[in-house]
């Protein structure tokens, strides 16, 4: 995801041009109409960037969309509190268009934090060979795992995103490159791959404010979809099987040199590689209508000689949510209206190992759990209340520090 500074003229740019576009809209609007977001049987979470509502017209080329998502907050952390507190969490944006035939075009545009921040999170060219064979270019959103792709808060029950994915992989991670994907069936049975070669990260991620091991850190390199650190391109590549009554798992690697070895020709360092593997899986107990998401994903980095062990060469994280749908039926003009209950487990381990003076287990772990319920008025409209206690150990392994988070909001695509 690439991070523009807005000044106040490029806001005004931007707004302008939205405004055109929905007052062009308005003028046809006898002909517009809207693509659902229902869930398709044969949807991957390779889909998620299409699998969008999205505002078309008869006469326009292009097609909108996105959502919205907000929330208060009311946290303690080990019995301190700062109050009350309201959050405009995200605005995203989604436009595309067909450019031709076989060829179309989707971007994703993200406003964070009241408008301090616009990130383009997707932005990219497909062409269309065959459903085997098609080709993406731009800045794309690397398949690791399936949050990474599938993270759009209208389809979560929970107001925060998972920690494996946000606090230990880089959510919502996109970088400048090209590659292929397609999908194949065979009767019940899906198959989907993606592959792409795009920059990588930086030092970053070992040279931070963090004072560890933390991938997240490489976003913030305004540079990064310019130029690559490393000068070699990262390799991402998923693979993927869906069985339309039993559910999908996903098997993915992402791994490439992060750091610059080579100035003007001359060797400055030894290789550092860093190499991301993950599984994720969904799957719906018909029974009982049970809805079950998980991914666990593992990293190796490797450290120069001169860093301390708190700088973790192995990491791990997981998450689990179930989501159990309480009432289904009509609820005033709301149709397909329903009451959910829902939990999510946390976990992530930022240094796997044992320090070599004493061999007791590093610390530096989190483990967290979240209740919720939710209602959704229609499948892509959320409200949520979520209690979130959160174990925090240190890389000494002192006793945890306890935070305790009520959350409040809401999410929808419009």
């Amino acid at each position: 995801m690439i991070r523009i500074s807005t000044s106040t003229l490029a806001k005004s740019i931007f707004s302008l041009m939205l405004f055109s576009s929905t007052l062009s809209q308005a003028q046809e609007q006898d002909s517009l109409n809207t693509k659902k977001n229902n869930q398709d049987p044969s949807d991957m979470n390779m889909d998620a960037a299409f699998n969008k509502p999205f505002l078309t017209g008869d006469k326009s080329p292009v097609t909108l969309g996105g959502y919205i998502e907000a929330n208060s907050i009311y946290s303690t952390e080990e019995g301190v509190s700062d109050g009350l507190a309201f959050q405009a969490r995200r605005l995203s944006l989604f436009m595309s268009a067909n450019i031709a035939k076989r060829i179309s075009f989707m971007t994703e545009l993200e406003i964070e934090d009241g408008g301090e921040e616009m990130a383009i999170e997707f932005a990219a060219v497909d062409v269309a060979l065959d459903p085997l064979l098609n080709f993406r270019g731009g800045i794309v959103m690397n398949p690791i795992g399936a949050f990474n792709q599938n993270h759009d808060g209208p389809k979560w029950e929970f107001v925060e995103r998972p920690d494996m994915a946000v606090n230990m992989l880089a959510a919502t991670l996109s970088n400048a490159g090209f590659g292929a994907y397609g999908k194949t069936y065979s009767g019940n049975w899906i198959f989907g791959y993606e592959t792409y070669i795009t920059n990588g990260f930086d030092n970053t991620i070992i040279s931070n404010e963090e004072d560890k091991t933390y991938l997240p850190n490489a976003k913030e390199n305004p540079d990064r979809f310019m130029e690559n650190h490393s000068g070699k391109a990262t390799f991402t590549g998923k693979l993927s099987i869906k069985n339309r009554n039993l559910g999908e798992i996903g098997i993915s690697y992402m791994g490439g040199t992060y750091n610059k070895t080579e100035d003007d020709g001359e060797e400055i360092e030894d290789k550092a590689r860093l190499d991301v593997f993950a599984l994720d899986f969904n799957t719906t107990i018909q029974a009982t209508n049970t809805r079950i998401i998980g991914e666990a994903a593992w990293t190796w980095i490797d450290m120069p000689s001169t860093y301390t062990e708190q700088y973790g060469e192995k990491q791990f994280g997981a998450f689990i949510d179930v989501v159990q749908p309480l009432y289904q039926s009509k609820v005033l003009e709301w149709e397909n209206a329903s009451l959910n209950f829902a939990a999510r487990f946390d976990y992530v381990d930022w240094n796997i190992g044992k320090f070599d003076e004493t061999g007791t287990k590093i610390g530096d772990e989190r483990i967290a759990v979240t209740p919720a319920l939710s209602f959704r008025p229609t499948p892509g409209t959320v409200f949520r209340i979520n209690y979130r206690y959160q174990w925090d150990t240190d890389v000494m392994r002192n006793p945890a520090e306890q935070t305790a988070t009520w959350y409040f909001g809401f999410s929808t695509y419009f």
